[in-house]
């Protein structure tokens, strides 16, 4: 009997992985859409300072009702952690954003599993077999390949390339630190604790070098906004850090590789940006890739 009522729950918990991984790719690819569209009424760091700050409040304040689980040394971690994956991650990025197109902003950051695979093996204990450096590989090509095209068009800025690659270090510099760290307590009010710290850092900076009267109170503006605060900064990043933590650094990183396909379509969608049928057929080595690097190695019996 108590075997029986055991059974359930493991599988109900399995069930609920693959689920999470699509609504987070979803969420994720869908924010450079909001986010480029928030930085064409509004300047970046404003968004950004308005975002982080809001979310934050929304979560602790939600959090409050309840209890806090959270050590003043694993609040300290997840606020060290705002600042890296929040702060300048997207400070940066949206900063990019103003001069390149949200497909290439996805495509650079979605090098972050290459770059994440490589330091989790040296500094995490990660292990980096054939197996998962040929799903890394095919993650590269299949991403090079859906947005050769727009490198050759030469629209996009390298100011804005420069700042997006910054941008990339410091997700990677901030996914590494989460699990050398290792924060415990809860997920979501250390998701509140990032996005409080980051809006902190960033209000006074966005004051000081940004124009406040440069803000286009518009639909699109609002909804954007909406967006990235409920499905970017409050639901996106707490799945994240639950991937991370389920899944490995190197796992949970390699899902980025779908970015850039999911945010390309998007980006056609919404913003009517250029798509050609050859892109999609970079889905097929990304899928692959992805399979290689997250499939779980067989038993040893």
């Amino acid at each position: 009997m108590s075997l029986a009522t055991s059974l359930p729950a493991p599988r109900s918990r399995f069930n609920t992985l693959p689920l999470a991984i699509g609504l987070f790719c979803l969420l994720w690819s869908y924010a450079f859409i909001a986010g480029k569209i928030g930085v064409t009424h509004c300047p970046p760091l404003i968004l950004l300072a308005a975002r982080f700050s809001l979310a934050g409040i929304l979560i602790l304040g939600a959090t409050l009702i309840r209890a806090w689980s959270l050590s003043w040394r694993d609040a300290a971690i997840f606020a060290v952690l705002g600042i890296a994956n929040n702060a300048l991650y997207l400070g940066l990025g949206y900063t990019g954003l103003q001069s390149v197109s949200a497909g290439l902003g996805g495509l650079i950051v979605s090098a972050n599993p290459v770059f994440t695979a490589g330091l989790a093996a040296l500094l995490l204990g990660e292990g980096m077999t054939w197996r998962k450096a040929s799903g890394l590989l095919l993650g590269i090509i299949g991403v090079t390949a859906i947005v050769w095209h727009r490198l050759s068009v030469g629209t996009d800025s390298l100011h804005g390339v420069v700042f997006t690659l910054a941008s990339l270090a410091s997700i990677v510099a901030g996914t590494i630190l989460f699990k050398l760290l290792a924060p415990k307590g809860s997920l979501w009010i250390g998701n509140g604790v990032q996005n409080l710290a980051a809006g902190i850092v960033l209000t006074p900076v966005a004051l000081t070098f940004a124009d406040v009267d440069a803000i286009d109170y518009t639909p699109s503006l609002i909804g954007a906004f909406a967006f990235l605060v409920l499905g970017g900064s409050i639901i996106a990043s707490w799945l994240w850090f639950r991937l991370l933590k389920t899944c490995g650094a190197t796992a949970a990183s390699a899902y980025h590789f779908l970015m850039p396909p999911l945010g390309m379509l998007f980006a056609f969608l919404v913003l009517g940006e250029h798509i050609e049928a050859r892109d999609l057929l970079g889905i097929i080595p990304v899928a692959l890739g992805i399979y290689l690097v997250t499939r779980p190695a067989k038993a040893v019996v």
